[in-house]
């Protein structure tokens, strides 16, 4: 392993084998050492905050390890209208959020005028846009693009094609593909990222997609472990070690790309009480608090067991703060573009 990490942390460069050998070593602990020197040199210690609305938990897409699936009957469905958006918004800039992330489900209801109201109107307060809203056109990305939107989030989930298309039925792997690239050339910072431990997986598959993010080359990448929803056909799988490799995983990301940005996800906490800390301290350099109000935040359930529903958007502030600082890091005051570290920003 020693001979492995001192590889990766001069040359940025692992071979498939070398990135399954180090999914696979049983004390990962020399691969998180090497991950977070490699984010402190390249990225530094501020952790860029991103405010999460989850607007909408409609969804014309079934796949099988999601709980917001069209044929989830279960699923509580809620759709925030375009002034609620803006409106949450506003608060979100009020504590301090520089970025801003509108998610949802694939719902057709937000056609590309209203997207594009939303993103204007909320660009007026000098914040970053990122948007995770599923695959669309190249024209609507370039509508949202001129309307203001800097950044998108579409997760690969999986690079195994045959995999892919049997857990998302009806889609396409290829279109999937089609979409990041359309992203990248439309100009937006583009994130993609991998289910971790999904059923049929394997640590080659893990690797492919590891490989793959760097030779795109993905701008963010988000990494999380597949935790099993009871509504879906995925209801009886387990999720035993989806923690400690979407850790390794974080932390082989971070020595293969050493300066984009890295999201210490949501459910890396729903699996361990302090596991957005722990992934803060195996690469990862973000952190995205929900800032929807109310009771939306139970019903966007992707996945069992969501941290903080019962929580306000002042609190999950105020709460994330303490953690980051508890660990000798700091909330980053900027907007957190890639590159803006080494940019002096």
């Amino acid at each position: 392993m020693k001979t492995l990490l001192e590889k990766a942390q001069q040359t940025h460069q692992l071979t498939t084998e070398e990135i399954v050998q180090l999914l696979a070593h049983p004390r990962p602990q020399p691969l998180f050492d090497a991950a977070d020197a490699v984010r402190q040199k390249n990225v530094g210690d501020g952790v860029y905050l991103r405010g999460l609305i989850e607007f909408s938990s409609y969804c014309k897409n079934d796949c099988f390890y999601c709980g917001l699936r069209r044929s989830n009957l279960q699923a509580q469905r809620y759709r925030l209208l375009p002034e609620q958006i803006i409106e949450m918004a506003h608060k979100a800039v009020a504590y301090g959020y520089k970025t801003l992330v509108l998610q949802s489900g694939e719902d057709l209801w937000f056609d590309t005028d209203k997207m594009c109201h939303i993103i204007q109107e909320i660009k007026k307060l000098d914040v970053a846009i990122t948007l995770s809203i599923g695959e669309k056109t190249r024209e609507e990305y370039a509508a949202y693009r001129q309307a203001g939107a800097d950044r998108y989030l579409l997760r690969i989930e999986t690079t195994n094609q045959a995999l892919y298309e049997k857990l998302d039925p009806a889609m396409s792997w290829h279109n999937r593909v089609r979409c990041l690239q359309d992203l990248k050339e439309l100009g937006y910072e583009v994130g993609s990222g991998s289910l971790v431990g999904l059923p049929g997986q394997t640590l080659q598959d893990l690797a492919a997609d590891l490989l793959f993010f760097k030779e795109f080359p993905v701008d963010m990448a988000g990494i999380g472990p597949f935790i099993p929803h009871p509504q879906t056909p995925l209801a009886h799988e387990k999720a035993d070690g989806h923690f400690d490799l979407s850790l390794k995983m974080m932390a082989i990301m971070r020595l293969l790309l050493p300066d984009i940005n890295i999201p210490a996800t949501t459910a890396m906490e729903t699996l361990h009480p302090q596991g957005r800390m722990m992934a803060l301290q195996c690469g990862a350099n973000v952190v995205m608090p929900n800032v929807t109000e109310g009771d939306y935040r139970k019903k966007y359930e992707l996945y069992p067991g969501k941290i903080c529903t019962g929580d306000s958007a002042a609190q999950c502030r105020g709460c994330i703060q303490h953690k980051i600082e508890s660990i000798g890091r700091f909330v980053s005051p900027s907007k957190g573009f890639h590159g803006d570290y080494l940019k002096g920003k």
